[in-house]
């Protein structure tokens, strides 16, 4: 098996790893709700970005991402112009190295994942709970941003 050095440590070389990344890509230009919400930085000044679930309900926004491993005092969530921020740090366990090779599919240091929301959030009323690894944040959306019913009168 080769190891190429990548993304800080040692990983098997994957031949569809570029192809993977293009994916990757191409879902963050084409999702039609949340652009450019997937983007995945590790590499780019230590940062990661942790997989996350968003989808919509009638009068609220849901978004899951998974952080297994950190505290709660690790965890930072902001929301400002309809962007929601999930940021932190996951700090490393003891690094296990034999000898000439070292292997770690697992990102450490600083993480950081930002999320255009649609429309707009009541920001004083969105709960943020973790458990079992799992940040879930409920967005209500504004009072503007409701659908609002339209009574039609016959003449």
């Amino acid at each position: 098996m080769a190891i190429e050095r990548y993304r800080g440590g040692l990983t098997p070389w994957n031949p569809f790893r570029e192809l993977e990344e293009l994916r990757e890509r191409i879902l963050d230009l084409t999702s039609p709700l949340f652009p450019l919400s997937r983007r995945l930085v590790a590499g780019e000044g230590g940062a990661w970005a942790p997989p996350i679930e968003v989808y919509e309900e009638k009068d609220k926004y849901v978004i899951k991402a998974d952080l297994p491993g950190l505290n709660k005092e690790d965890i930072d969530v902001a929301v400002s112009k309809n962007v929601l921020t999930i940021k932190g740090e996951r700090k490393a366990e003891k690094e296990c190295q034999e000898k000439d090779y070292y292997y770690c599919e697992r990102y450490y240091g600083n993480f950081l994942r930002s999320i255009s929301l649609p429309g707009s959030v009541d920001a004083a009323k969105i709960i943020a709970t973790y458990k079992d690894g799992i940040l879930s944040l409920e967005l209500p959306k504004a009072e503007e941003e409701k659908e609002k019913k339209i009574d039609i009168k016959v003449e």
